[in-house]
């Protein structure tokens, strides 16, 4: 069964985004197509939103505002720890992602920022949050 997009649509996509200066950041390309229901969160609303009414074998690529992303940057999310949290032995750098425990016991990543011998600055924003992405899809089947 096929037909436009739209709420609840079962569709199956490939996708790629891409940051303004062409860095790629996810693409199913090369890989499986990502299978969805719109609505299910999987898919951030604004490609949900770029979804609506297109149709098996159509293509389009939109810019993704941060509000219809990863919303803006929190600065509220970058943290400065304790260089002694971190075993000894663990080689830290700048823009090293590192996973933590977050209180609640749920695992979260957080981005290495800056670091000296006493502190260690660590992001905890999307690496996508504040920033325009482009979206770029090629629908493939619509249900």
């Amino acid at each position: 069964m096929s037909g436009e997009i739209g709420p609840g649509s079962r569709v199956k996509i490939h996708f790629r985004l891409r940051l303004e200066d062409g860095t790629e950041a996810l693409s199913t390309l090369g890989e499986e197509p990502l299978e969805c229901v719109l609505g299910d969160g999987t898919l951030r609303e604004g490609m949900e939103m770029a979804l609506y009414g297109m149709k098996a074998g159509e293509e389009d690529q939109v810019t993704l505002t941060p509000e219809q992303g990863w919303g803006p940057r929190d600065p509220e999310l970058v943290h400065n720890l304790p260089r002694n949290r971190f075993p000894k032995e663990m080689e830290l750098e700048p823009g090293q992602i590192v996973a933590f425990e977050s209180r609640d016991g749920e695992e979260m990543a957080g981005a290495i920022v800056a670091l000296d011998d006493a502190q260690v600055e660590v992001d905890f924003n999307h690496p996508l949050a504040g920033r325009n992405v482009i979206f770029w899809v090629r629908v493939l089947e619509v249900e």
